[in-house]
């Protein structure tokens, strides 16, 4: 489904994007010359002491210049228990512009399935807080991968990486 919504969003018409390509590699521009991104991974999390918790998600978020904003969502199973994060962030790109390494803060909900069998609404929920860092590698113009370490709330650490595409 996500690899759908990526070729749909790669054929929008030409009009529709930023010639230039200087500032957000010639992606779809918004009007601060900004750029939008999506994005797709995996990751391990340390909820509690029964282990690791394995997981995937979506991302979507807007950069500019140095910074970003966006949405992330991702559900993890492990230890019977099943979690979905759903939160903002807020990324810092300190020495070059939507590339190389990055610090992230992190606020949402977490979502807890006690039993393993997650339904709506969950059986508990916490906020969730945390700091990540990471380094976005560009593939190319337009696609990018994401290795990245983070830790917080309720969440003890957590690792991955994910893959995306600048629309």
């Amino acid at each position: 489904m996500a690899a759908l919504a990526l070729l749909v969003l790669a054929a929008l018409p030409a009009a529709a994007r930023d010639p230039g390509g200087a500032d957000n590699g010639g992606g779809i521009a918004g009007a601060d010359g900004g750029e939008f991104f999506t994005g797709a991974g995996v990751e391990t999390a340390l909820f509690n002491e029964r282990g690791a918790a394995f997981g995937g998600g979506l991302c979507l978020g807007y950069g500019y210049g140095d910074g970003a904003l966006g949405f992330r969502a991702f559900c993890f199973t492990g230890g019977g228990i099943t979690t979905v994060e759903l939160g903002l962030f807020l990324r810092v790109y300190p020495f070059r512009e939507n590339e190389g390494f990055f610090v992230q803060a992190e606020a949402g909900a977490g979502l807890f399935a006690l039993n393993g069998d997650f339904t709506v609404p969950a059986e508990t929920g916490r906020f969730s807080v945390g700091l990540a860092a990471g380094w976005r590698f560009p593939l190319g113009e337009r696609w990018y991968v994401e290795p990245f370490l983070r830790a917080g709330y309720p969440y003890i650490a957590g690792g991955g990486v994910s893959a995306g595409f600048r629309l």
